[in-house]
């Protein structure tokens, strides 16, 4: 497995080194300290199973660089680990179709928990970042509400070990079915006793599991794979 990361943060670039060669089995590592050094390595050499990293580095705006490297390598999923805690740039990475935001506070354990979720075809997001209403960096006291991203589907927005392989989650699916009804994301947030930030990153992760780009897209590729029934397309 290879993996390229990046941190322009020699001793947090290190220590990431560490953690992901003590806990994943055969993984060869490539680094690099900021944007210009990953458009470099991806000039010879894109074969990387995943991307993992930080967001504010030199070299380049980070939205056109997440874009630029989404677009050189789209199938790879890719990781911001980033001590940046804002929703709506949460939102703007998923939306480009980074794969997993984890914040440099976790623990090595949720650091390679959210990683192995991401290789399975998962989406990481943090329970944090998903109900936080203060752009703040989070205290150790807060990190423990974080909850480990192989355990609870609520707190995450995709889990793989789910019915659906790869696939959307069930509550997804009741998201899909609201859409299919017409309903907002503020009348499906109501329906299924959600947050509307919430239902906003459910469906971003739903686009992005079905390869569509919109909603009404969503619906007809979500009955085709059998997900819902063609009878709602109906009527």
């Amino acid at each position: 497995m290879k993996i390229l990361i990046a941190d322009d943060h020699e001793l947090f670039l290190k220590g990431l080194e560490f953690i992901l060669q003590e806990n994943l089995q055969n993984v060869e590592l490539t680094t690099a300290q900021s944007y210009t050094d990953i458009f470099a390595t991806l000039e010879n050499n894109t074969d990387f199973d995943l991307i993992i990293t930080d967001l504010a580095m030199p070299g380049a705006n980070w939205l056109a660089a997440i874009n630029k490297i989404h677009t050189t390598l789209p199938e790879t999923p890719i990781i911001i680990i980033s001590a940046v805690f804002d929703k709506e740039i949460l939102q703007q990475t998923l939306d480009i179709g980074v794969a997993g935001y984890i914040p440099k506070t976790s623990s090595n354990s949720l650091i390679v928990s959210a990683i192995n979720l991401v290789l399975a075809g998962g989406v990481y997001i943090p329970h944090e970042l998903l109900y936080s209403t203060k752009n703040a960096p989070v205290s150790a006291e807060k990190q423990k509400e974080y909850i480990s991203p192989l355990k609870t589907l609520e707190k995450l927005v995709i889990n793989t070990t789910d019915v659906h392989p790869k696939g959307l989650t069930e509550r997804q699916i009741d998201i899909v079915k609201c859409i299919a009804e017409g309903l907002s994301n503020k009348q499906i947030a109501y329906k299924l006793n959600l947050t509307e930030g919430t239902v906003k990153v459910h469906i971003t992760v739903i686009l992005k599991v079905l390869n569509v780009k919109n909603r009404t897209s969503a619906v007809i590729e979500a009955a085709k794979r059998g997900y819902i029934s063609d009878n709602i397309l109906n009527q």
